[in-house]
């Protein structure tokens, strides 16, 4: 049995109790100690954390046409430990996952997350407007140790309209995840095109997720934007 906790905002704490095993964004370890020896191991994943070849070929596939392709490697577990993960002092924000809940993430933003959390890509069909914005990673819940651990470049902020039911806009780029109380919850894609856009005049947030206030979400955001896809102006 594995558990997640912080370290100082920054370090992802595994403990492990017996046999198990974690899939962590690859290159990520930093430190490790257990008695009687090492008793963990690491193995670049080549195709996907799947255990079915034709489903882990499959979503290979898909992360590589959508951009929603990341390294990712499997610690196999033979014992207690304690492990630790990081990525360029980014934070580090920890989640379990309830059965059949799902949290929607940028693969760029996964740090690590047990086998107890089911792995898929989806389409939510923005693509062309955002460099992240045409697949997301979908882990449900899918056993009673579904953790899972996300980065933030920066300190990030959760934005929530379970209780005041307001609608939620944000830009994309700096969208970390989010989970909903009905299924996905993927958000409407709000755009703002004009003449203006053409002549230089855009104001850089032609286009935003937005979930009304009928539809419970919570987000998850960074204080840093992602570079967006395209670039509309005329000189």
């Amino acid at each position: 049995m594995l558990t997640f906790e912080t370290i100082n905002e920054l370090t992802l704490k595994v403990t492990c109790t017996g046999n198990d095993v974690l899939f962590t964004k690859a290159g990520s370890f930093i430190a490790g100690e257990s008695p009687g020896g090492k008793n963990y191991k690491f193995e670049k994943i080549l195709l996907g954390p799947q255990s079915n070849f034709a489903q882990a070929a499959l979503g290979s596939l898909i992360r590589r046409a959508t951009g929603e392709n990341f390294p990712l490697m499997r610690v196999t577990m033979s014992g207690q430990s304690v492990t630790y993960y990081a990525n360029y002092g980014q934070h580090v924000v920890v989640y379990k996952l309830g059965m059949g809940e799902i949290i929607s993430v940028e693969s760029e933003n996964i740090l690590a997350f047990t086998q107890d959390c089911k792995y898929d890509v989806r389409f939510i069909g923005v693509g062309i407007m955002s460099q992240k914005g045409l697949a997301t990673t979908a882990l449900t819940g899918n056993g009673s140790n579904a953790y899972v651990a996300v980065l933030s470049d920066g300190n990030p902020m959760v934005l929530s309209n379970l209780h005041n039911h307001n609608t939620i806009s944000v830009d994309p780029d700096a969208v970390i995840c989010w989970m909903s109380q009905c299924g996905y919850g993927d958000p409407q894609i709000k755009t703002d095109l004009s003449w203006r856009n053409l002549i230089g005049q855009h104001s850089g947030e032609s286009y935003a997720f937005e979930w009304p206030g009928n539809q419970p979400i919570t987000v998850l955001l960074q204080p840093s934007e992602r570079q967006g896809g395209i670039q509309v102006s005329m000189d």
